[in-house]
Parts: structure tokens; sequence; C-alpha cells
């Protein structure tokens, strides 16, 4: 069951972080997003456009880069409850829902919410070790793909678009990830935290995934994430980015963030998508 239908949606940022909301000027009611994108005109770079609820972009889409935990596995409430269980094997007692807020962030962020640089220095590397191992054993197999994520995918390519993904696991994990969702075909390219030297919400990892299929700039990509730091990671990248609520996390967090709109999740995404598709040859 997903975090979403299990009714959770955390807010609030962890120990010590502020959230500081950079939104395009003009998009605060884009409630009725349409994929008008896929007809973008070569034009030089400008801002996005709001029209009678239909968000335009002056370039042509070429890609479109996923985040994959939240976003296309169900995994965000495991990924939490294992970093409780190490903070918890190395004697930090952390509420679940302040280190569920930081997922979506990489391991060295989300140490850096709850451990002094002092802690860091002494534990962090055996915790950041400790959890590794103890996802992939005890809940990795228990982590489930949100419906219709190849179909998606194989819908993006056979219109021309590249597909990558982009996230703050560790490669082992996105390699995993790849053959739990049968997309290891599927993929132009992907990026994980050990191609970057900062992790989300910084936006090295984007900069590395659009390296990784053909040095594409921001504005020719869209980035599908499910958290607030996919988000900030997108605006700070200067990347358009749309959110799913698949994650649990609040749509107006994502907003906040700068994501222009959000779905449900991966089919939900495929079913508009196609619905814009059709209104257009129409």
């Amino acid at each position: 069951m997903s975090a979403q239908s299990k009714g959770f949606a955390y807010r609030g940022a962890g120990r010590g972080e502020k959230t500081s909301p950079d939104r395009a000027p003009g998009l605060e009611t884009c409630s009725d997003f349409t994929l008008k994108s896929l007809h973008w005109p070569k034009l030089k770079r400008q801002e996005p456009t709001l029209a009678h609820g239909v968000l335009s972009f002056p370039v042509m889409l070429s890609a479109v880069i996923f985040d994959i935990d939240g976003t296309l596995v169900d995994s965000v409430d495991l990924h939490a409850q294992c970093w409780k269980e190490a903070f918890e094997h190395f004697g930090y007692d952390i509420p679940y829902g302040e280190i569920r807020y930081q997922i979506g962030k990489g391991g060295d962020k989300l140490l850096a919410m709850f451990l002094s640089t002092k802690e860091i220095e002494k534990r962090g590397h055996q915790i950041e070790e400790f959890r590794g191992e103890l996802f992939h054993r005890k809940y990795f197999p228990r982590c489930k793909p949100f419906p219709k994520v190849p179909e998606l995918f194989e819908r993006l390519r056979n219109e021309g678009l590249k597909v990558a993904l982009a996230s703050s696991g560790k490669k082992d994990e996105v390699r995993k990830y790849e053959q739990l969702l049968g997309i290891e075909m599927l993929v132009d390219g992907s990026t994980s935290s050990d191609d970057a030297h900062n992790s989300k919400p910084d936006p090295d990892i984007l900069q590395e995934a659009r390296k990784k299929i053909g040095n594409l700039e921001p504005a020719e990509c869209l980035y599908v994430g499910d958290s607030p730091h996919d988000a900030k990671a997108a605006r700070r990248d200067g990347m358009p980015m749309v959110g799913l609520l698949c994650g649990g996390f609040p749509k107006e967090d994502l907003m906040a963030e700068g994501a222009l709109t959000t779905y449900q999740d991966p089919a939900d995404l495929m079913a508009k998508w196609g619905e814009e598709k059709t209104r257009a040859a129409g």
C-alpha cells in the first residue's frame, strides 16, 4: 500500500532546516496543467508561460528524467523505517515523521539534519554502511513498483524522448530498482549519489543525468519526482519539474519548491500524457 493511500502526509522540515520557496512568477494558479510542452517551438530560452490553464515551454522537449524512490517505487516509508532502525542501532532516538520528511535527500544530507558535525565525523560512515546493508537485507524485498512504469517509459521512448533516472540512492540500489521495475532496456542513462559530489537537493545528480543523455540543457528536460527535495534540485538546475503524490509528500510542499503541477502516480501521468497527445492530434 502506498504512503498516500495510507494517509501519510508529513509536513515541515527536519531539525534546523528552513524551506525557501522560490516559485517562478505567474505559476501560482497552475491547477489545470497539460503537457503542451510536447510541441514546443525551438526558440531562444525563456521562462515557461501560463495561458488558460495550459503551461507551455519555449524549447523542444528532448528527455524526461525520473527520480525513483516514491516516484516509481513505493519505498519512502521503508527507507524511513530503515533509517530509524539504523539510528536506533547507534543510540539515536529520532521521530519517524522527521526522518520521513527527509527521504529523497542523499544520506549525507539526511544525516546532517539530525547529527552534529562531530557525530557525523565519528559515526556517519558506519551509520550509512549499516543502513545500506539493512535496507538490502530487510527492506528492499518489500519494495513494490507503482503501476504502469514500463508502459510509461515505452510511450515516452516511442515519441522520440530519452528517458533517464536520477536518484539519491547508491548505484547498486538504482541497478536493483531497474531490475525490479523491468526497465533495464528502457533507460537511456542513470545517475546516483555515487555520480555526484553533492546529493539532492543540490542539482548535481540532475546535471550528471543531462550529461549522460547528450549534454542537454535543463530547459530541454522534464524532471518527475515525488519530494520537495526533488523539486528544489530541479529548480536549482533550471529544469521544469512535475510532482507525483504517490510518495506521500503534500502537494503544497511540492508546489512551494517549484513543481509546476502534480499527478497521483506514474499511471496518472501516463493517462494525462495520452490525453494531451490525443487532444493535440485532434
